[in-house]
C-alpha cells in the first residue's frame, strides 16, 4: 500500500477592518466560509483544498504579533498570487471582484504565454490572477 503525499497547506491571515462585509466580498468571489474555523474574530475562507485566507478582525489580529498591522491601501505588505485554469477566468474573478467592491489594477500581464491581472480585495491587499499556458510550462 502506498501512502497518499502530503498535501501542504497554506494558510493567509489577513487583518480586517470589516469582517461581514470581507466574508460578503469573498463569498461574492465564489468561495465557501468554513463556520468551524470562524467566530466574530475571524472567518476561514476556503479557497482550494489547500488554502486558506483566514480573515482576521485587526485586534484579533494583534495578538499573533508584536509588530504594527500594515495599511495594504499605503504600503504593500504581500502579493498573493492564485491560478487560473484560463484567460477567461482570470478576467471572471477580477470582474467579480471588482462587482462585490474590490478595485481593479489596471495594469495586465500579457506577454503571450501568460495572462494575468490583479484586484484589491476591501482591505487594500492585492490578489494576483495568472493563467500560464501548460505547453510553456513543460518547456
Amino acid at each position: 500500500m502506498t501512502a497518499t503525499p502530503y498535501q501542504q497547506m497554506i494558510f493567509l491571515n489577513l487583518p480586517v477592518d470589516d469582517l461581514d462585509a470581507s466574508k460578503a466580498f469573498f463569498t461574492a468571489l465564489g468561495y465557501s466560509i468554513n463556520a468551524q474555523f470562524s467566530d466574530e474574530n475571524a472567518a476561514s475562507v476556503v479557497i482550494s483544498d489547500t488554502i486558506v485566507a483566514m480573515l482576521m478582525t485587526k485586534p484579533f489580529y494583534a495578538t499573533f504579533t508584536d509588530k504594527e498591522i500594515a495599511d495594504a491601501r499605503k504600503t504593500s505588505e504581500v502579493l498573493i498570487c492564485l491560478s487560473a485554469e484560463s484567460r477567461e477566468k482570470v478576467d471572471e474573478l477580477v470582474d467579480r471582484a471588482v462587482a462585490a467592491g474590490g478595485t481593479a489594477s489596471d495594469k495586465v500581464q500579457d506577454p503571450g504565454f501568460m495572462y494575468g491581472r490583479s484586484f484589491d480585495d476591501l482591505d487594500g491587499h492585492t490578489w494576483e490572477v495568472v493563467w500560464m499556458d501548460p505547453a510553456a510550462i513543460q518547456g
